[in-house]
């Protein structure tokens, strides 16, 4: 069994281009191109979903931890993720693993501007109450248009185009946007 471990490529390389005799760092490479079907400038290595790539008898196993444990999204990623592989002539399972829970600290620094320049303001960094203090409520800091850079916004629905989304409206420009609420 091998397990991976990213090395980037250079501008150069094949997208699956792997290190000479490691077959696992292309099984990586192919897995990190599948996109996510609900925000699709994003891949899931961007997202922080993709976790880990072994081989076992000629055979990839991909995990991955889904944004939430109901997120609708998976079974078309693990579909995307196998059809992937399939494309390359290579056979991938996936292993879906919820345990450590996925968090938007997750989300690469590429992801978060890639979010911005899709119009979606990136997720703050995840603030986590003192230990012992059930009863603190977390309130999140004024969230950035992703147009105008302006934090005058307003919270218009907790709930945006998909349930890890909130909308919110720019007072300054006056549009609309989503932003990916922190977990």
């Amino acid at each position: 069994m091998s397990e991976f471990t990213l090395v980037p490529a250079g501008p150069d390389t094949d997208r699956y281009a792997a290190a000479p005799g490691d077959a696992t760092t292309r099984g990586w490479a192919i897995a990190a191109t599948v996109t996510d079907p609900e925000v699709p400038v994003l891949t899931i290595a961007d997202l922080g979903v993709l976790r880990k790539v072994e081989q076992h008898d000629g055979t990839f196993v991909v995990t991955i931890t889904p944004t939430y444990s109901g997120c609708p999204a998976m079974e078309d990623i693990i579909a995307r993720i196998v059809a992937a592989f399939d494309a390359a002539g290579l056979r991938a399972e996936v292993d879906t693993v919820f345990r450590p829970a996925w968090s938007t600290d997750w989300i690469t620094p590429e992801g978060r501007a890639k979010l911005v320049a899709y119009g979606i303001a990136a997720p703050h960094p995840v603030t986590t109450a003192p230990a012992g203090d059930a009863g603190t409520l977390f309130v999140r800091p004024a969230v950035g248009c992703p147009r105008c850079a302006s934090r005058q916004t307003t919270l218009v629905s907790e709930f945006g185009s998909t349930a890890c989304k909130a909308l919110y409206r720019c007072r300054r420009c006056d549009e609309p946007f989503d932003y990916f609420k922190e977990l």
